[in-house]
């Protein structure tokens, strides 16, 4: 089978803070993105599922997105919000953070959704129970700047204060709780104009491009007020101050004719105890024994619309990136199934939200794993 196999050279989301502390002189970082060296203060702003090819596309509705545009960035796999906030974090891809999809099987949990971080599909929180902290270990940059005497602000939506995944991957920041993009806007530009070092987040872009699709009308009308955003950040910036505008993913529009639905094709599920993950990047975990029929069946059933591969196939080709630690591999399904083109793998009597989608991204095409790098520096 002709696997993608990722550029483990070229940069990464993971790249984009490290780079940003080195430029600012934090010891302890590497920069491995040039950047300017005269910096003052500093933001990185991810704008959840501006993918690369879709501000290309649609640059006459972002002008000043598209007068920022330098070098594309990868996000590795799955190129999902979990995996790339936590890219963004740790400094780190998928196969060290450990947040493998949007979902995933925890061992002693069960299927766990870290994004809401419950049960999936439903259930209660698990903050209790699953401490964040244990289950994505790892220092973030932003503690590790911390402790090299920066502090870092985390300047996103208020009802992602002390949320599982923010205590996950973005712990040590000062975190501040906004409402709208008003806020976002006032308070990347009093952190920057203070000499300081903050990450912005906004994510209804994102949201519109899952509800009505990516390049939709409403979507559109969204990337116009991003590009408004972004401006009035550029037009505040002061001496020394630099805005780093990125992505956690691209999205495409999936085609109704190359949608399979699991829970209607009965023998997708022969042999199988859960399935993780999301339409288009699923991890598939196997009753003991069952690994090859699995494989076979889901390649069979899938013929043309995903690569499927086994847990170790999908390791060696470097879809995790180069280093998989051992609680990553044990959270990756025993067969792994990425979507190609516009297909997609629901489920809708177990997902019926998720199935019911338009946009959707996880996947290993370009149109999901570019992103854009946007920087403006005064």
């Amino acid at each position: 089978m002709d696997l993608p196999r990722p550029d483990l050279d070229s940069a990464h989301l993971a790249d984009v803070v490290p780079s940003v502390l080195a430029a600012k002189g934090v010891p302890g970082f590497d920069g491995r993105i040039p950047l300017p060296t005269d910096i003052a203060g500093a933001c990185v702003m991810l704008i959840d599922g501006l993918g690369a090819e879709l501000l290309d596309t649609y640059a006459a509705d972002a002008p000043t997105l598209a007068a920022l545009r330098g070098p594309t960035l990868q996000v590795g796999f799955p190129s999902t919000t979990v995996a790339g906030l936590a890219a963004l974090g740790t400094g780190c891809r998928s196969g060290v953070h450990g947040l493998v999809g949007y979902s995933f099987r925890l061992p002693d949990v069960g299927l766990f959704n870290p994004l809401r971080w419950r049960p999936h599909p439903w259930g209660d929180d698990l903050r209790e129970a699953v401490a964040p902290e244990e289950v994505q270990p790892m220092p973030t940059t932003f503690e590790r700047a911390a402790s090299a005497g920066v502090e870092v602000s985390v300047i996103s939506g208020a009802e992602f204060t002390n949320s599982g995944l923010t205590r996950a991957v973005l712990r040590g920041g000062r975190y501040v709780g906004v409402q709208a993009l008003g806020d976002l806007a006032a308070r990347v530009q009093e952190v920057i104009a203070d000499g300081g070092v903050c990450y912005g987040y906004h994510s209804e872009l994102d949201l519109l491009g899952h509800l009505y699709g990516p390049g939709s009308a409403p979507w559109r009308m969204q990337l116009r007020h991003v590009d408004r955003l972004v401006e009035s950040v550029v037009d505040a910036l002061p001496p020394g101050g630099l805005l780093a505008v990125v992505a956690d993913h691209g999205m495409v529009s999936v085609d109704a004719a190359d949608i399979v639905d699991v829970d209607a094709t009965p023998v997708l599920l022969d042999g199988v105890e859960d399935i993780g993950g999301e339409p288009r990047a699923r991890h598939i975990y196997v009753a003991r024994g069952a690994v090859e029929i699995v494989l076979s069946t889901w390649r069979e059933t899938l013929k043309g619309r995903a690569w499927v591969v086994t847990r170790e196939e999908a390791i060696e080709a470097g879809w995790f990136g180069e280093s998989v630690s051992d609680d990553a591999r044990r959270r990756i399904g025993d067969v792994v199934a990425a979507a190609r083109g516009s297909a997609a793998v629901v489920r809708r009597q177990v997902e019926p939200l998720e199935s019911s989608l338009i946009g959707h991204h996880g996947s290993l095409t370009n149109a999901e794993q570019s992103v854009p790098l946007l920087l403006s520096h005064r």
